[in-house]
């Protein structure tokens, strides 16, 4: 990663997804799991969503990324969830956890930074969540909203694709934690996946939106989209704004800036 990014890489990497069909594994909440599922077969990867005890190293052995979501969680997931995870890291495969609603109970927060430990690729969380889990040190962060900011080291980045309706549609920010897991399956430095996917669910997002008349319409529109996005036209409409931090400036790619 030399400190540019750009639409064209975002393109590069959904070709690559879409070649390589990778298979992602999803702990998600029982609420957005089939839309998760959906999203990630319709921009490319292949996913399985299984919580079984007895199944859950298996399926982890043979994934090539994991997405870990907090919601709808009960002492039987939370164990799947720590099984997944020691599965991933011994396999070296990229996970992306989301900690849903860790701002809503003491004891969700204390498993998430107990799974923040065991060192996740990303953490992918709203404002209200990142903020109780604090900055990371080593590590990726990224808090989802009206732009999206993604924070590593002294590389720090805003996506500026995305559209309102997402907020109306339950599961998009979970779909989205998907999509970055499929991402860093083919590309090997997780900001970069990271930004690239946010782009095309953004992009996608913004495609839907066009012909939506509501929430419903939106988010059968989103996963059209999906499917349907050619990276010419993602190149065309990644945006990215450069960030500042403490350490250094992260630059945007020509064109992408605003």
């Amino acid at each position: 990663m030399t400190g540019i990014l750009t639409g064209r890489q975002a393109a590069e990497i959904l070709e690559r997804l879409r070649t390589r069909r990778p298979r992602v594994h999803c702990l998600m909440n029982t609420v957005v799991q089939k839309f998760t599922a959906d999203g990630i077969t319709a921009v490319g990867g292949i996913p399985s969503m299984t919580a079984s005890p007895e199944e859950i190293e298996d399926f982890v052995g043979r994934a090539d990324a994991l997405t870990v979501n907090l919601g709808t969680l009960d002492a039987g997931r939370r164990a799947v969830i720590l099984t997944a995870v020691e599965g991933a890291a011994a396999r070296g495969i990229p996970w992306v956890l989301d900690p849903v609603h860790c701002d809503y109970s003491q004891s969700r927060l204390a498993f998430a930074r107990l799974l923040i430990e065991r060192g996740p690729s990303a953490v992918r969380g709203n404002r209200a969540e990142m903020a109780l889990i604090g900055e990371r040190s080593d590590g990726l962060s990224i808090t989802t909203g009206p732009a999206d900011r993604l924070r590593e080291g002294a590389r720090l980045i805003d996506v500026k694709n995305g559209h309102g309706l997402m907020a109306a549609v339950t599961g998009t920010g979970c779909l989205s934690g998907g999509v970055i897991a499929a991402c860093m399956a083919v590309e090997p430095d997780p900001f970069t996946a990271a930004a690239a996917a946010l782009s095309i669910t953004g992009v996608a997002a913004e495609l839907a939106a066009e012909s939506a008349s509501g929430p419903g319409s939106f988010g059968t529109a989103l996963l059209d989209h999906l499917y349907s996005l050619d990276g010419q036209t993602l190149e065309a409409r990644a945006r990215y704004a450069a960030g500042q931090s403490a350490a250094g400036r992260f630059v945007a790619g020509q064109g992408d800036a605003e």
